[in-house]
């Protein structure tokens, strides 16, 4: 995501490294690379030039403490006007009363239903809702089922007239079946086609008067770039939508729609769907993309996806056993179950800082924990428990169970020694103490 942005917005600040002060000359170079990069990165010309303009502008109005170089002012300029670029401000969905009203509505592909899904599971696991989801298009096939099954995966009830051929019927009867059975929030999923046409359009637009929502949310392929943005104005144009929801943020999308949609439609996004698992949205936080765009990283995400999947309970098991040094293949396999919750790791890795940049030629697996817990999955339960069972003839039989090499479970049994060990060290004060005292006394450590 906006990796080859970041790289050619990174060559563009180095054009003021060494500099000793802002000039006319070396601003107006490292702007020329900026507004390249977006308009690489599929950014609306307008758009691109105004930032541009605006950055030269500030740039050249500053006077540039002792303390910080050019090239670090430019990128704090910048990762300012990026932020206002994306909205300023975080956009909170409006839920105001019950049953709220969410009207869905995007191109047939781009990703609307399953993120009617995410939000339905969003609203339940995080906001304490009774979701109820529609199927309102009538067109799709199997788009009905697609609904169905998303329900059941997240527990929350599908309301569906297979027969019935009428959209706005549909939803006035959905909307009363929700407040019969008590859902707080009513999501309709209406029909799109392939392209902008005049039926879907007065479709859509008859169900928003029928229902009359409080809140419509346009859902827009990422990945289609300069594109979305002209969609999303059409759309616009026609519904007055309230944010947009951009999918597919973890393809290979070159971040133009993120960039140029507010300035363009003047609405803001609201939600990214980062991936096809019901658990993978994030709402939109303008300076947090900002941030990552410039390769600073995304540390409040990293740490609000990692609470989200630790238990404090659990913690203080975990860390007793550490300290009695009984921390086993089974704390090991959970810790990775955990990790893999928080989402792709590539995309994790990118949100600590100068990680994601230090490794962004390396290819991360998003499976690369798969051959682990095959090779964990191969040891008997006494075996996860007590590793000192590990004897040469069980590894054997652990590799030949597991598919892997000899070497590639020894290598797992070492590397899990040496964190057991770190971790006993860092529980104990003494030991943690006895540590720091030998890194001192390491050589480039004084």
């Amino acid at each position: 995501m906006f990796d080859n942005l970041s790289n050619k917005l990174e060559r563009a600040f180095k054009l003021l490294k060494g500099q000793g002060k802002i000039t006319e000359i070396n601003v107006s170079e490292t702007i020329k690379e900026i507004r390249k990069a977006l308009l690489d990165a599929d950014v609306n010309y307008k758009v691109a030039k105004q930032f541009t303009d605006t950055v030269k502008e500030k740039a050249l109005g500053q006077n540039v403490l002792t303390a910080i170089s050019p090239g670090q002012l430019m990128v704090k300029i910048t990762q300012q006007e990026l932020t206002n670029l994306m909205g300023g401000e975080t956009a909170d969905i409006k839920l105001i009363r019950n049953p709220t009203i969410i009207l869905m509505s995007g191109l047939q592909g781009s990703g609307k239903t399953t993120f009617s899904g995410k939000l339905a599971n969003y609203l339940k696991t995080k906001r304490g809702k009774k979701p109820l989801l529609v199927a309102c298009d009538i067109y799709r096939p199997a788009a009905i089922q697609q609904l169905q099954v998303l329900g059941a995966q997240i527990g929350v009830d599908v309301y569906a007239d297979p027969e019935n051929k009428d959209a706005v019927s549909i939803a006035k009867r959905a909307i009363q079946h929700a407040k019969d059975n008590g859902n707080t929030v009513v999501i309709i999923d209406t029909a799109g086609r392939l392209a902008i046409d005049e039926a879907m359009m007065n479709e859509i637009a008859a169900v928003k008067k029928a229902v009359e929502p409080d809140e419509i949310l346009f859902v827009v392929d990422a990945m289609t770039g300069q594109d979305a943005v002209n969609t999303a104005k059409a759309f616009n144009d026609v519904l007055d939508f309230d944010g947009v929801v951009l999918t597919k943020l973890d393809g290979d999308t070159r971040g133009g729609a993120a960039l140029s949609i507010k300035s363009v439609v003047n609405k803001p996004i609201k939600f990214v769907g980062t991936g096809e698992k019901m658990d993978a949205l994030d709402v939109f936080h303008p300076s947090r993309m900002a941030d990552r765009i410039l390769g600073m990283g995304d540390v409040v995400t990293f740490v609000e996806r990692a609470e989200e999947q630790f238990n404090v309970e659990a913690a203080r098991k975990l860390q007793k056993k550490i300290a009695k040094n009984q921390f086993s293949f089974n704390d090991f396999l959970d810790q990775l179950q955990q990790i893999k919750k928080m989402g792709n790791i590539k995309d994790l890795v990118g949100m600590i800082p100068g990680v994601g940049k230090a490794l962004k030629d390396v290819d991360i697996d998003d499976n690369a924990f798969v051959s682990i817990e095959s090779i964990i999955s191969s040891m008997t339960p006494a075996e996860r428990e007590n590793p000192e069972l590990l004897n040469g003839k069980r590894r054997d039989r652990i590799a030949k169970g597991s598919g892997r090499t000899s070497q590639d479970v020894n290598r797992l049994i070492k590397q899990f020694e040496d964190t057991r060990k770190m971790m006993k060290m860092m529980n104990n004060k003494q030991d943690m103490a006895k540590l720091m005292s030998q890194m001192k006394n390491m050589p480039g450590m004084k």
